[in-house]
């Protein structure tokens, strides 16, 4: 029920700020079991969060920039229907979300940045790429700077159990679904994301992105 709570509500605030985020659910008889079993086990948790979410932030960052720079100026404003963002957009959604999700945690937006006209305030490749790499040094700059016991410090506006992790959580697993996304945007205009087409040349045979 925690993490439903928690992802309802993420997004409601994500929407707010700059665009909705999609949230998942979960059914009422699986979540009874799972809140049962985390109330009885108390033992420490054994997972690193900070370096492992540092080194997805630092993945997710080369592969949003070098698939950036693999679509064309031209293919910027392109969206698969009315109504839906176009690549730039989501572009700049991912990157207004990388500043967005650490100011929960009290994370300063960058001056002058609005956060609600982000999305659509260039078309222009190069500024794109660049506000992408700016907001992903944010993210992690944030993270970076967490202690561990950061992780286990309380947000109540998130939801009566939420903490500075699941902050965490969101920013990697928000830049995850969008990649996805953005994958497929690639795909729809003929371009081969960069990492698809070397592991490609190594096995041709293999499926990838």
């Amino acid at each position: 029920m925690r993490n439903l709570f928690l992802s309802a509500t993420a997004a409601a605030l994500l929407w707010m700020a700059f665009g909705a985020t999609q949230a998942s659910a979960q059914s009422a008889d699986s979540a009874a079991p799972a809140q049962s079993a985390q109330s009885s086990d108390k033992t420490a948790p054994s997972y690193d969060m900070k370096p492992q979410a540092l080194l997805d932030l630092k993945g997710l960052q080369k592969k949003f920039v070098d698939l950036a720079d693999a679509i064309p100026q031209e293919k910027y404003t392109w969206r698969p229907g009315n109504g839906v963002r176009s690549v730039s957009e989501v572009f700049l959604h991912v990157a207004g979300a990388n500043y967005a999700i650490p100011g929960f945690m009290g994370t300063p937006i960058p001056a002058g940045l609005d956060l609600k006209t982000l999305e659509k305030s260039t078309t222009d490749k190069s500024q794109v790429i660049n506000q992408l790499n700016k907001s992903f040094e944010s993210a992690e700059a944030a993270v970076e700077g967490m202690t561990n016991a950061d992780f286990a410090k309380p947000l109540k506006k998130l939801g009566p159990d939420a903490n500075y992790g699941d902050v965490v959580y969101l920013l990697v697993t928000h830049a995850h679904e969008h990649l996805g996304q953005s994958i497929a945007y690639a795909r729809m205009n003929g371009v081969v994301p960069p990492w698809t087409a070397a592991a490609q040349k190594k096995t041709p045979q293999q499926p990838q992105d």
